[in-house]
């Protein structure tokens, strides 16, 4: 039992569910991962996976796949959490990018309203500075959406591998 993907968004999380035990979900995994070597290759262990897209020319915009596979003791069936992203080198630079950026706006327009509230006019280059960096904040959001762009085809790969990777397969 499989459930479907909700359209590719921003670091997509996706849970599916399967009658397979952990153990044959992982033996699956590492088959179909290596019954599909030409397009895929990751890292596999008991609890966690990691899997990427083979392309001719690798780049930033590489998506990978991390898999996190629980026993839900419930209903008695193995959970796969997914979640789609970029490299951990790409994702952190996007995040410090937003983080020193937001700290720089709330820097310049505080600057600002302080300096109305006390009626100075020590700091007259801080309103059009906040408004700088929101136009970084902006190209940096278009950036990451212009590297989703890039990346779809590897994403609509990846998610074809999540679901298909919890079917079950005969052995050979």
């Amino acid at each position: 039992m499989s459930e479907t993907l909700n359209h590719i968004r921003n670091r997509p999380r996706f849970k599916l569910y399967t009658h397979l035990s952990l153990e044959e979900y992982e033996v699956n995994l590492r088959k179909y991962l290596d019954d599909n070597k030409d397009k895929f290759y990751g890292n596999i262990n008991k609890e966690v996976a990691t899997i990427y897209v083979k392309i001719k020319e690798d780049n930033y915009w590489k998506p990978n796949l991390a898999l996190r596979i629980e026993k839900d003791e419930e209903t008695d069936t193995t959970v796969i959490r997914g979640i789609f992203g970029p490299s951990s080198a790409v994702w952190t630079f996007f995040m410090f990018l937003y983080f020193f950026f937001t700290i720089a706006w709330m820097t310049f327009f505080t600057l600002y309203y302080v300096e109305k509230q006390i009626k100075t006019d020590n700091y007259p280059w801080a309103l059009p500075c906040s408004f700088v960096v929101l136009v970084f904040i902006g190209l940096t959001y278009f950036a990451a959406r212009f590297g989703q762009f890039k990346a779809k085809n590897e994403m609509l790969e990846l998610r074809k591998f999540a679901e298909e990777s919890t079917f079950p397969h005969e052995k050979i």
